[in-house]
């Protein structure tokens, strides 16, 4: 091997070591209402997430659940959004909802409400 080619392979080693590898907090995404979605087409994703979905909506369905509150169209809307997409992700479930939901990496969860992620 010529000594060109050698120092070639070796300036690409170099720039490979350098470029950051993002780590696998850094990739986490979950699945949140857009704020930018009226209320009624939140309502209307939420409710097809949580029955044809096929959604666990049951820690948001009650008072006493740990994600009921705040009580909004829109949290329950990420809350429902983000388990149909971390349960469906792999199987071809995108984070769609007609427009009415986003990607986001920074964890929605709060208090005692936890959002799933499955990596």
């Amino acid at each position: 091997m010529s000594t060109f080619l050698i120092r070639i392979l070796l300036a690409s080693l170099v720039i490979a070591m350098t470029i950051p590898q993002q780590s696998e907090a850094e990739s986490e995404q979950w699945c949140i209402a857009d704020e930018q979605t009226p209320d009624d087409e939140l309502q209307a994703a939420l409710d097809w997430a949580c029955s044809k979905g096929g959604a666990d909506c049951s820690q948001m369905q009650q008072q006493n659940q740990p994600c009921f509150l705040p009580n909004t169209i829109r949290d329950h809307a990420s809350f429902a959004f983000n388990s149909y997409y971390q349960t469906y992700k792999h199987k071809g479930g995108s984070c769609y909802f007609k427009g009415a939901a986003m990607i986001t990496e920074l964890d929605p969860s709060h208090g005692s409400c936890r959002y799933e992620y499955n990596p």
